[in-house]
């Protein structure tokens, strides 16, 4: 059996795999593929606004919110943040909480000043701080929820004093529950917990918007993304369709109270294994572990090898660390069934009773 613990692209539930695959050669019943239908027919509109809709119900957000499917990635929307949020003459906060955080402000400094309100590099990003302050009239907060490089997580978002909050959702999006109103823009790549790779979601209040007075490039405008709908241009059709079906399986599943509870049994699971068995040992701090990306690393940096091979060898995929940090990752996202954290927790356990 293949347990796949890739930090993405990631898992997708077995029925989006079979829906999807079957509508490559019959997209409902029509005689045509997914990949070869019309954007602007009604056959595709009804795949955009059922995802559209799912997005609205499951985050239990309001009219006044709109739910974009676009192009280009997390890292497009680093840039497309601070084009349509942040004023040459006004200043964006940033928390840095990694690799992507990092990037986001990069590209935000190119757009307006940019003020670094808190950082956890000082302990290569293995904590989420919590000591800092935003001042009055600062465009927006930024802050990234999950950090699957390092295995950190916000488990309580921070209060901004009035300032818009932005995130980047791209590895814990509807994973748990939480009040996402709280947020005034909220971006995601879909290929972790919500879809394939190829779309992103980005879901923004539209009273955040209109505030800047530089001229936008139309694609990177989310005004003139609103107003055609998201087909600005041709959206990524098949994308979009594989998240329209893992939100449906979401929602079956009970939606995000209960992912959310699935997802909290999975974590305590690894987590009592990694801190039980003397071999292992979790690189985060406890109160700042993420629910989705377990980071470890070998007490003994000698048996990474062959940790690694035995994992191989019972089919378990993805669990080898970041190229910039090293040691071992496991991902415990939506579609991840409990199964495979307890044949993994199996494993290393007599792993552990080997080499302990």
């Amino acid at each position: 059996m293949i347990h796949n613990f890739n930090a993405g692209p990631s898992i997708l539930p077995d029925v989006v795999l079979q829906e999807a695959a079957k509508a490559v050669l019959n997209f409902n019943e029509t005689g045509l593929s997914i990949l070869e239908i019309g954007h602007r027919t009604p056959l595709f509109e009804s795949v955009l606004d059922e995802a559209r809709s799912l997005v609205r119900e499951l985050m239990n957000l309001g009219p006044e919110y709109e739910v974009l499917f676009l192009h280009g990635g997390g890292t497009t929307q680093f840039m497309e943040v601070p084009m349509n949020l942040l004023d040459e003459t006004g200043t964006a906060a940033y928390i840095d909480t990694g690799v992507w955080s990092s990037k986001a402000i990069s590209y935000a400094k190119q757009f307006g000043k940019v003020d670094v309100v808190a950082s956890s590099q000082d302990k290569n990003y293995t904590y989420i701080p919590r000591q800092f302050s935003v001042k009055p009239g600062t465009a927006y907060l930024h802050i990234t929820t999950n950090n699957t490089i390092y295995g950190t997580e916000w488990h309580n978002i921070p209060s901004t004093n009035g300032v818009p909050l932005v995130a980047d959702m791209s590895s814990d999006i509807l994973s748990r529950e939480m009040d996402y109103s709280r947020f005034d823009l909220i971006y995601a790549g879909a290929q972790k917990n919500i879809g394939a790779a190829g779309t992103t979601l980005t879901v923004v209040k539209r009273s955040a918007l209109g505030h800047v007075q530089r001229k936008i490039p139309g694609i990177l405008d989310y005004q003139k993304h609103i107003e055609a709908g998201s087909m600005l241009n041709t959206p990524p059709v098949f994308a979009i369709y594989v998240s329209m079906l893992t939100l449906r399986w979401l929602k079956a599943q009970g939606g995000v109270a209960a992912i959310d509870q699935a997802n909290t049994q999975k974590a305590a699971l690894l987590y009592g294994a990694l801190d039980r068995l003397p071999v292992f040992s979790p690189t985060v701090v406890k109160e700042d572990r993420s629910r989705m990306n377990a980071c470890f690393v070998m007490k003994d940096p000698a048996l990474e090898q062959a940790f690694a091979a035995r994992c191989k060898e019972a089919g378990m995929y993805g669990i080898k660390g970041h190229r910039s940090v090293g040691g071992f990752r496991i991902s415990l996202y939506n579609a991840l069934p409990l199964s495979s954290v307890k044949d993994i927790v199996s494993l290393m356990e007599d792993f552990a009773k080997q080499h302990g």
